[in-house]
């Protein structure tokens, strides 16, 4: 199981840090054309990031409820991808940008088809795909991979279903063009209808970082270790999250954030750093294009800071991480990253809830340290010696990160 990290360490100081610059930014409007959606509180504001290791960060309103609306799409996708392949899928629903709006009418001329599922339509035609007997089974398929991907079952805000349902419309209409031109696979109310359910299922952003980081790890939830659906699929999903995912703004998302991601209506933002972490967002008020104005900035300001762009070339090498209980030691290797660093900020941390005793950080074989985990690890450093903690650091980065110089190598 994942466990839940306070103000005490330099992940969650870090994301304080941008809710508090980003908190009095007032730009945007909340989504009023779901009468519910207007209720939304527009100060509301939360962040939460989920590691590989599901160790859990957060900061603000992160455990604040709201639905999913079109952060739903990518998972439903996953589902039907799941159970009936790509190319099967690919009958049904497209795989490129549409350039248009995420509520626009548009299907392909020769095929029918939606241009992508992370766009209404597609999210309709492949929640079409979703097999079972019933409306209820299909649902129920639908709820139990949402929860699956959140480590904990999800409910239904039925106010906010009916609110959907009754100012659906445009959905309606768009479900009955794909079934006149051929590319939806059962009847339109009852596509619809599922959406708008899908829609309506209710999460906070700490579990929105959940169902992220299950996606950047390769299927397998890192909270609760369920595998949720394959690697390829996960693959699958993300690529077209990082082309479709912001709707006509993916394109200048990809170039300056660089991180596959989906947005939802109700404030609600995805992005997934591959085999490194899942962070989500959650603030009503959107921008033109329907993403949620403080999320997008504060997912543009965590991947400059962490420098988490899909381009950008990684350090070389797999660290390790070993820790020699008999010396008090904490022993890393290999290149040090972002990712890598919080896994040896989580086991220092482990380390100073034994009993009072020497603590050793053995960088002697570290081949790499990039500027953001020398960043996390001297903050990390500095506050345990405060608390009259110090960490004896070995190795030759120990200079730069404590102002002494040691070589004594810990484990031989």
């Amino acid at each position: 199981m994942g466990d839940d990290h306070g103000s005490d360490d330099p992940v969650t100081e870090a994301l304080a840090g941008v809710h508090r610059r980003l908190g009095t930014l007032d730009d945007g409007e909340v989504a009023a054309y779901i009468p519910e959606l207007a209720r939304a509180d527009r100060a509301g504001f939360g962040l939460a990031l989920v590691s590989m290791d599901g160790h859990r960060y957060a900061a603000g309103d992160a455990g604040v409820p709201f639905t999913l609306q079109s952060v739903s799409k990518p998972f439903v996708y996953a589902l039907a991808l799941a159970e009936l392949g790509l190319d099967e899928v690919s009958r049904w629903v497209g795989a490129e940008p549409s350039g248009e709006a995420f509520n626009a009418i548009s299907l392909e001329e020769d095929t029918g088809r939606p241009s992508n599922a992370m766009v209404n339509a597609g999210a309709i035609a492949t929640t079409a795909l979703v097999p079972g007997a019933t409306p209820a089974e299909r649902f129920e398929r639908v709820l139990a991979c949402l929860s699956a991907f959140a480590g904990r079952r999800l409910d239904v805000d039925e106010a906010v279903h009916a609110s959907e349902a009754a100012t659906g419309d445009r959905n309606r209409a768009l479900g009955y063009l794909m079934r006149g031109a051929g590319s939806l696979a059962c009847d339109p109310l009852l596509a619809t209808d599922l959406y708008f359910r899908q829609c309506a299922v209710r999460a906070t952003a700490a579990d929105l970082a959940v169902m992220a980081a299950t996606l950047g790890n390769g299927g397998v939830n890192p909270v609760t270790g369920e595998l949720v659906v394959s690697g390829e699929v996960a693959v699958q999903v993300l690529s077209v999250m990082a082309t479709c995912g912001m709707y006509d703004a993916s394109g200048e998302w990809l170039l300056r954030v660089g991180l596959p991601a989906k947005s939802g209506v109700s404030g609600g933002l995805i992005a997934v750093s591959p085999a490194r972490f899942g962070v989500a967002c959650w603030s009503p008020p959107l921008d033109v294009t329907g993403n949620p104005v403080r999320g997008a900035a504060a997912l543009r300001e965590l991947s400059e800071r962490f420098g988490l762009h899909l381009m950008r070339n990684p350090a070389p090498g797999t660290p390790t991480l070993d820790v020699d209980g008999t010396r008090g030691a904490v022993v890393a290797r290999g290149a040090l990253d972002f990712t890598a660093a919080e896994r040896v900020l989580s086991a220092l941390r482990e380390r100073t809830a034994a009993p009072a005793g020497p603590l050793v950080l053995d960088l002697t074989r570290v081949t790499v340290l990039d500027a953001m985990a020398e960043a996390l690890l001297r903050a990390t450093l500095d506050r345990l010696a405060a608390r009259g903690r110090p960490v004896t650091v070995v190795g030759p980065a120990a200079e730069r990160l404590t102002g002494r110089h040691t070589v004594r190598p810990v484990d031989g």
